[in-house]
């Protein structure tokens, strides 16, 4: 992909890391405001009765208390990013009870909840302040794009089991809502630097007010990461430069205008399979060189009735560009939806939503890849509606609803859910939900060739299917959450999905031999997911949690399928945190089971973090990651073209300032 099919491409702004840390300095430097002292994170100071009360956005498309949603949701707190010693959104999820998170290479992850992982989370549904981040052409995510400021972000709401019928297609097996900081809540200066063995990051941040009404922030992040391990050599290191802004105007008493605008540019090394169509005939491993980069504007009216109801209008527009070897992307979205919220008599209380999304892709193909049709516009209209209902005041509540939407691929779908909870006491609930939820071909499933392998007589290859249907999911989920004890939470949740209409390759026979997506094969999916939260003394946390799942995949002698849908059996994980005045001392422990269809074996991990609240304006961290073995693979030798590398045992120090 060059300048002259792409014009908008732009360039990788910071090479090397004194850059990185000079622009973070040069923005502390250029602005000035009185000096404000670091804020208190009031999450970090609730109660036990007091955490299973935060309001949680995700589940119903409206606040409500977290111990009185039907649904199997776990919030990631501000707090919680910066006590686990992550530098990277996707290492922030791992602490999800139920989220198999796994490490691709340097710059890339497979990210899903109960089975069928891979490289671009095709079956889970990822949002950032409302804005969906997805791409057409795996109809699936590209973690490498998407990064923030970490000590921004609010929270992250996940829900494991499907939400389709709010969110629409793809909340198949669950959904990830990055929530960011409002503007007010960073006023003032923020640097941080991360120096260690495999990363370096800087970050600067800056929040000011024009009156009391209107606050804003700017932001800018770099970073510069090392190749992982292999033993055949990596090529999977990673430099990447970030900015944007956020603006909050509160225009009256009733209506509120948030405005979001990010931009961001990067080079990603990768190794991948190449066939080489001409003698000698087969495939070649190539290391290459990807960039990639996005820019997104996004804007959010909220206004409240004087009846108690409330609406939302959002509209967003965002592009990014990524170009390999093989393929170059280009994919513009403009989305906007509207919802309203309002109470009715008897017990209802509706949510409701209409949606227009346009999609224009463009596509750079080459002898490895081609498409049968380059450039395509895909719109997708969509419309929901949701009511819970009061059963019994303050005990039962049952909350139905669907969304219902055309789109390009399979055109009309619906998307149906019944969620039942029983507030048994205010410190114990039981809640059960059956849901429909689907998952819409893509652009490479029906419109690409991939040619794998040369061979004399022509390319061994994997063709699309423009006769797809959408894959289809019954999910039938079950669970309590409560308070057993002052000093101890339990959430737990139960769970059997069935799934038709799975889309998996088969072969067509020929010679050489030639394969086809097709709608070929059924499975299913059951397990049991446990967290609980345990504070024996005021000064110490336990966050102990386990996951058991087993997927099975059905279809016939020619299909090629993963019987066990790329995903470990179980996975646990303790946290403990200890807090002694200004010192803080955090260690992680991790166990993920093997992965047999991808001969990826079980592995366990210890993270250990020291923290030293030096003054209100300075901390220092002192994080190692990954103790346990010099290193370790996490996915496939192979997933998505893309060779596999291993993690590596880390170290770094990390130091802000708040001003």
């Amino acid at each position: 992909m060059n300048d002259s099919q792409f014009p908008y491409t732009s360039r990788l702004p910071w090479r090397r890391p004194a850059l990185i840390l000079g622009a973070s300095l040069f923005l502390i430097s250029r602005l000035t405001s009185p000096a404000i002292g670091a804020t208190t994170e009031e999450l970090a100071q609730l109660s036990l009765e007091e955490l299973l009360n935060v309001e949680v956005t995700s589940v119903s498309m409206k606040a409500q208390p977290m111990s009185k949603t039907a649904a199997a949701i776990f919030i990631v707190n501000q707090e919680d990013i910066r006590r686990s010693g992550a530098t990277s959104i996707p290492e922030v999820l791992r602490m999800v009870p139920g989220l198999n998170v796994a490490k691709v290479d340097g710059n890339k992850w497979a990210i899903s909840a109960r089975g069928f992982n891979d490289r671009y989370s095709s079956k889970m549904l990822v949002l950032m302040d409302g804005r969906t981040l997805y791409t057409p052409f795996f109809a699936g995510v590209y973690w490498e794009l998407q990064d923030y400021a970490l000590e921004d972000i609010e929270r992250i709401e996940v829900i494991r089991g499907p939400g389709g019928s709010l969110w629409g297609v793809n909340a198949v097996n669950g959904i990830i809502n990055i929530i960011t900081k409002k503007s007010k809540d960073t006023q003032g200066v923020l640097a941080s630097t991360v120096v260690g063995t495999e990363e370096v990051i800087g970050t600067a941040r800056y929040g000011g007010n024009i009156g009391e009404d209107f606050h804003y922030r700017l932001y800018v992040k770099g970073f510069n990461r090392d190749t992982s391990y292999s033993s055949e050599g990596a090529h999977d290191d990673w430099r990447a430069g970030r900015g944007g802004v956020r603006a909050d105007w509160n225009l009256s008493p009733r209506d509120t205008v948030t405005f979001h605008g990010n931009y961001s540019d990067g080079r990603m090394g990768e190794r991948s399979s190449n066939p080489q169509l001409s003698f000698p005939f087969g495939s070649r491993i190539r290391a290459q060189d990807v960039t990639l980069s996005s820019h997104s504007l996004l804007t959010n009216w909220s206004h409240r009735f004087a009846g108690g109801s409330e609406s939302t209008l959002r509209m967003y527009y965002d592009q990014y560009h990524r170009d390999s070897s093989s393929i170059g992307e280009r994919i513009t979205t403009y989305d906007i939806d509207f919802q309203h919220h309002v109470p009715l008599p008897f017990g209802n209380d509706v949510v409701w939503g209409v949606g227009y999304r346009l999609m224009r892709d463009r596509f750079r193909t080459s002898p490895v890849l081609t498409m049968s049709d380059t450039a395509r516009d895909l719109n997708r209209y969509s419309g929901f509606i949701q009511d819970e209902i009061t059963l019994l005041p303050d005990r039962l509540f049952l909350t139905v609803g669907s969304k219902f939407l055309h789109n390009e691929f399979t055109h009309f779908e619906v998307q149906p859910s019944a969620r039942l909870l029983w507030a048994v006491t205010p410190q114990h609930s039981l809640w059960a939900s059956i849901s429909r939820a689907v998952r819409t071909p893509d652009r490479f499933r029906e419109d690409a060739r991939l040619n794998v392998a040369g061979t004399p007589f022509g390319p061994i290859s994997i063709v699309g299917n423009t006769r797809l249907y959408s894959e289809r999911v019954i999910a039938y989920e079950g669970g309590y959450r409560g308070q057993v004890h002052s000093s101890l939470t339990l959430d737990i949740v139960g769970f059997y999905d069935t799934y038709d209409r799975l889309i998996y390759s088969q072969s067509l026979g020929g010679f050489p031999p030639t394969s086809q997506y097709a709608n070929n094969a059924t499975g299913h999916t059951t397990g049991v997911e446990v967290a609980a939260e345990w504070r024996p003394l005021s000064w110490w946390t336990l966050r102990p949690a386990f996951t058991y799942q087993h997927v099975m995949v059905m279809a016939g002698p020619l299909v090629n399928i993963d019987m066990e849908g790329h995903t470990p059996r179980h996975h646990t994980s303790l946290q403990s945190r200890m807090t002694w005045k200004d010192w803080e001392f955090d260690a992680w422990y991790r166990h993920v089971d093997r992965i047999n269809d991808l001969s990826v074996p079980g592995y366990h991990t210890l993270d250990l973090r020291f923290g030293w609240h030096i003054t209100p304006q300075w901390d220092l961290d002192l994080v190692g990651q990954n103790l346990l073995d010099p290193h370790h693979l996490e996915f496939s030798g192979r997933n998505g073209g893309t060779y596999a590398t291993e993690v590596q045992r880390a170290g770094y120090l990390r130091l802000t300032w708040r001003y």
